[in-house]
């Protein structure tokens, strides 16, 4: 892929996921905030179009090893995000939880950041919770609608909420909150750094919540920028 100015965030990351790491490096947004050109990023972040470039290009081409998701049938992408982030999501939510809530409780007297932390993760996972039932009850079965009627070669079905985009449109204004609760939590806790002396509670908090976070982007990613773009073309097509 040749890299231009007018290229944005997403579409370079939707090629190669690689340099997802080139672009957080910089604190550049590449899942909810991935639709604006690199050159917009780098003005934003203080990063010359040239060095992004340079380490852009620095990044290998797709193998046969990497996923190219892009590609994917939009069914098997639904089942890859249910399976690995959904799962991801639901499995370490009542973990970080825990962790949180003792490292809040034992060090808040002297580190008063981590009870805001704790409080705003308490957010976050009630968010997602949520937000994870209602993709997996009413926009994923949709999307699979959609590519089963293609198959098929008939009408989707009329659905209560209208157009896919009116659900789309819900979830994106959701992933952007959850996006903004783990940028203030990534800030409070200086990038997931612990202080010095911390105990081992502290540190396994800090680098599993840096671990969600960086689960989130992909999972946003994938569907901000590849499922739910694709959806909507679909379903015009099937409409046509």
């Amino acid at each position: 892929m040749k890299i231009t100015k007018d290229n944005t965030v997403a579409e370079v990351v939707t090629y190669n996921i690689k340099t997802a790491d080139v672009f957080k490096k910089h604190g550049i947004d590449f899942c909810c905030g991935g639709g604006i050109s690199i050159e917009k990023a780098c003005k934003k972040h203080n990063v010359s179009f040239e060095e992004m470039e340079k380490e852009l290009l620095s990044i290998n081409n797709p193998t046969s090893n990497a996923y190219n998701y892009d590609s994917w049938k939009l069914d098997f992408l639904v089942d890859h995000i249910v399976n690995t982030h959904h799962t991801y999501v639901t499995e370490n939510i009542p973990l970080i939880l825990q962790y949180a809530a003792k490292v809040a409780k034992v060090h808040g007297h002297h580190y008063t950041e981590v009870i805001e932390i704790n409080k705003l993760f308490i957010d976050v996972a009630n968010e997602l919770s949520s937000h994870l039932i209602k993709e997996e009850t009413v926009l994923f079965p949709f999307i699979k609608q959609l590519v089963k009627a293609e198959k098929e070669g008939i009408k989707t079905p009329k659905q209560h909420f209208g157009m896919v985009n009116n659900p789309i449109r819900m979830m994106e204004e959701e992933h952007e909150n959850a996006g903004d609760i783990l940028k203030e939590i990534n800030q409070l806790s200086n990038n997931y750094a612990p202080p010095e002396g911390a105990c081992n509670t502290f540190k396994a908090l800090y680098a599993k919540l840096d671990e969600f976070e960086q689960d989130l982007h992909q999972h946003i990613h994938l569907e901000n920028n590849i499922l739910f773009p694709k959806a909507i073309l679909l379903e015009q097509k099937n409409k046509e």
